[in-house]
């Protein structure tokens, strides 16, 4: 698959290391080619620095691994490079005091899709930190990390599910576009719990065999209400 990417930060750097090691192409794009350059050294392989818009042009999947606020700016700029793109969209909006930037309107994904309309957006790969990105694989407790994948095309979730597996994760269905703000929101909750509170996010859930009541658990609470009727 080819793969162009929009941004030399660290998300660019971590996702795109994965990809040219399961074999696509990569083509990587900024504005500063001193940092391209850099990075796509860095990375090795089949990476190879490119402006904004080459990188657009060249892949099957763009992912635009940019800010919050510059997304959808630089996107309404290549709209035309990335028609008929798989456009993916890995950006937090999430600002000062750990707050929702978009609250109230469209998610970071929504105005990434209305700013390119030719392309096909998906939103993935926002609810962790860079580092972990950079394991090889991220597997926790022996399981591998879970990546929600929203989008409304699925020949564009497909693509996106290979790329989240080459990462050595697995996909999980997260719905249309419309529930991208769904992921965003819970970033901004998970990192306001990581860093501002020091808690640990991932003990908030329970087990899924738990999710909607457990059956000995409903049981249980049964057979002691009857006992307390009984005692009466």
């Amino acid at each position: 698959m080819r793969i162009g990417v929009l941004g030399t930060g660290n998300m660019a750097d971590a996702l795109a290391t994965h990809w040219v090691r399961a074999g696509h192409e990569v083509m990587i794009g900024g504005r500063d080619a001193h940092k391209v350059e850099r990075l796509a050294k860095r990375i090795g392989g089949s990476a190879k620095p490119a402006g904004l818009r080459a990188a657009a042009e060249s892949g099957h999947v763009v992912l635009a691994a940019l800010p919050f606020g510059a997304g959808a700016d630089v996107v309404r700029h290549l709209h035309t490079a990335l028609e008929g793109k798989v456009l993916l969209d890995c950006s937090n909006p999430v600002g000062p005091g750990f707050r929702l930037l978009t609250e109230g309107g469209p998610s970071a994904a929504q105005q990434l899709a209305a700013a390119a309309p030719g392309a096909q957006v998906v939103k993935a790969f926002n609810l962790c930190h860079e580092d972990v990105w950079r394991m090889r694989p991220p597997v926790f407790d022996g399981r591998p990390l879970a990546v929600p994948v929203c989008g409304n095309d699925e020949t564009a979730l497909v693509r996106v599910r290979e790329l989240v597996r080459d990462v050595g994760c697995e996909p999980v269905a997260g719905g249309g576009l419309e529930r991208a703000g769904l992921l965003e929101a819970t970033a901004a909750l998970f990192i306001a719990l990581w860093v501002g509170e020091g808690a640990d996010a991932q003990a908030i859930a329970p087990p899924v065999a738990y999710a909607a009541g457990h059956p000995t658990t409903k049981d249980r609470y049964v057979d002691h209400e009857a006992q307390v009727r009984a005692g009466s």
